[in-house]
């Protein structure tokens, strides 16, 4: 509180801080963007202005509808993507939850508010308007509603019953859609959170600010009357705009204290203090919700009453513009590329406009008097003298055929730039020789451009939409939602180019196995996911009961498998014995091999033995015999 001097808190009201801001962002706005927010808006609805003219002799309005197409595409690529599977999210308990039956039936009972509250039908406005002015913004809306339910009730002792309706009071989150002219931010901010404060400037039916003060919601104070602006129409193109409106100004962010406590204590009010913390703290700002209408006139003034202290407000860039929050839209990538396209057929019409229609050049003094110098079908028209002295026809030649290709080539250059082809001009648009190699490489490139924008709608918007809309359920709603904390996460499918080109890749690889494949089923089934078929169900599901089998196939298998486990452990044991077979006699064969050079000496010694008996006995053999010799000869003698 030592921030302010205390004279300044006197002259200070909380509803002229805030338009005092909401003013000073307009003329931002207003300086910066809306002319060209204006000029996209017009290119995309196909309406003139004459301030799009392309030169100062242009007359022709003629508007080609390119950007138009590339926006619609875009678009509509998103919604398949994020719906085309139906569900839009998915949740995620904490592991240590065994039961996730609290988890199932959030998610359905999310769905189903949602359709209800037609929030896809927010979201695809919301995707139009990011495609056209660069970002897409929506406010999370709380309303109570009476669901009205026929039902019948027994009567005069169940012996009649009675017709009615039941109806109940519920609290509902819907999501409102804001166009860029409505919405107010801090100029230095990049997003929603960094902002000092966000304001949703725009014009809303007397009767519903009257509802709301008859409830109690608005203060019951008169409102006084403003300056209408026409910039916070929301079709400015219309001649006459209705008058009985209200210019609502609702801003979300931070606010001075002290100007909050003395605005609530100007309607004998108190501030609820959520949490004991809050207490304590003595900051300059606090998050606020303020609301004021026709400018001037405070409806209301509250501390923000979400348990999670969020601001109920959800944007995203349909293109990241790094350090801007307004981002880059499809018109603005095709806007030059658009405009060359459509002076090009503006420029050949003004051509055509003189070689088709006749001019005729006359001598003035040989007409009779009062003739009206028209051309038509049956006129006879008197001359004084020869017609072929009194008329000269003027022919400009003809329009060059050029222009024909040169108005295909810009109508290609603006599908390169937004990056939106559709399937049916895949061939001629993308690549000219329409081979299939080429097709493939270009529609690899749009997929990928297309998955920036989803990625960034995803995580800006739509999964921060979820959570603030479960949290306000959970708040003002705990009988139906259960308070705890969850995680949310997309589920997002592919876009329909995105598909096609994944079920031609799938195709070609079925062609490259035998059906006998196991993975051949599960590619059929996933060539089915990705078809927009009525009976998709269905077939996904005989796919799955054919990969089923039946309990005699089960006990065949099973019996099968028993055989052949018994077959391997018999085989087993059959090489173990083997197996040890081989190291018995590698052992015998390994001790056979050290015996055989013992044997070997012994028999050398056997044979040395047996040569030493022989030698000694043929020497006492030849000993006798020489002395039986030398007796005989002595005798002889």
């Amino acid at each position: 509180m030592d921030m302010k001097d205390s004279e300044n808190y006197v002259t200070e009201t909380l509803e002229g801080w805030v338009m005092e801001k909401a003013d000073k962002w307009r003329d931002h706005y207003e300086n910066n963007y809306q002319d060209k927010h204006e000029e996209y808006y017009r290119l995309w609805r196909g309406i003139y202005a004459t301030e799009d003219k392309t030169r100062d002799s242009e007359r022709s309005q003629i508007i080609a509808p390119a950007l138009q197409q590339a926006v619609e595409s875009s678009v509509a690529e998103l919604e398949e993507a994020t719906f085309g599977r139906g569900k839009v999210f998915d949740l995620t308990d904490d592991l240590a939850d065994e039961e996730d039956g609290d988890v199932a039936f959030l998610r359905e009972k999310l769905h189903e508010d949602f359709a209800k509250t037609k929030v896809r039908k927010a979201v695809a406005e919301c995707l139009i308007n990011a495609a056209v002015y660069g970002t897409g913004m929506a406010e999370v809306v709380i309303e109570e509603i009476k669901e009205m339910a026929p039902a019948t009730q027994p009567i005069m002792e169940g012996t009649l019953q009675a017709v009615g309706v039941n109806i109940t009071d519920r609290t509902v989150v819907r999501l409102v859609p804001i166009l860029p002219q409505n919405f107010l931010i801090d100029p230095v901010a990049t997003c929603i959170e960094d902002a000092i404060g966000v304001c949703i400037d725009r014009y809303v039916p007397t009767h519903s600010v009257e509802i709301e003060q008859e409830k109690g919601v608005y203060r019951d104070v008169p409102l006084m009357g403003g300056d209408w602006e026409d910039d916070l129409d929301a079709d400015q193109e219309l001649t006459h705009q209705p008058e009985d409106k209200v210019r609502l100004t609702k801003y979300f962010g931070l606010v001075p204290r002290h100007l909050l406590i003395a605005a609530s204590m100007e309607d004998d009010e108190e501030i609820i203090i959520l949490s004991d913390e809050a207490k304590d703290d003595d900051s300059y700002y606090v998050e606020a919700i303020v609301i004021i209408g026709n400018g001037g006139t405070l409806l209301k003034a509250e501390e923000n009453p979400y348990m999670m202290n969020d601001r109920p407000l959800v944007a995203f860039p349909w293109d990241i513009v790094p350090s801007r929050f307004w981002g880059r839209g499809v018109c603005e990538k095709g806007y030059n590329s658009q405009k060359a396209l459509d002076a090009e057929l503006r420029a050949r019409i003004d051509a055509l406009a003189l070689t088709v229609h006749p001019m005729m050049g006359m001598d003035a003094s040989r007409m009779p008097r009062g003739f009206k110098p028209e051309i038509k079908p049956g006129k006879i028209i008197l001359t004084n003298g020869r017609p072929d002295e009194v008329f000269y026809p003027f022919n400009f030649g003809q329009v060059s055929q050029i222009t024909f290709a040169q108005a295909a080539e810009l109508q290609r250059m603006v599908q390169m730039a937004t990056g939106a082809v559709d399937s049916a001009g895949i061939a001629g648009s993308i690549n000219g020789e329409a081979t299939a190699a080429g097709i493939s490489m270009s529609l690899g490139a749009l997929i990928k451009r297309h998955k920036r924008t989803l990625i960034n709608f995803q995580e800006s918007f739509l999964i921060p939409f979820v959570t603030k809309a479960a949290h306000r359920y959970m708040q003002f709603d705990p009988e139906h939602y259960p308070v705890k904390d969850y995680k949310f996460n997309v589920v997002s499918s592919l876009g329909i180019i995105a598909r096609e080109y994944e079920v031609s890749q799938l195709v070609q690889l079925l062609q490259t196995m035998s059906p006998e494949s196991p993975v051949y089923n599960t590619i059929i089934q996933s060539v089915i996911e990705n078809m927009n078929l009525s009976n998709r169900e269905e077939m996904i599901a005989l796919i799955k009961q054919s990969q089923e089998k039946t309990p005699e196939q089960q006990q065949a298998e099973q019996e099968a498998q028993a055989q052949a486990k018994a077959m391997s452990e018999a085989q087993v044991a059959v090489f173990a014995g083997q197996a040890q077979e081989f190291i018995a006699r590698a052992k015998k064969y390994e001790a056979e091999t050290k015996a055989i050079p013992v044997e070997l000496e012994t028999e050398r010694v056997k044979v040395v033995a047996s040569m030493d008996t022989d030698d000694e006995r043929n020497f006492n053999n030849r000993v006798q015999i020489a002395k039986l010799a030398l007796t005989e000869s002595k005798q002889g003698v």
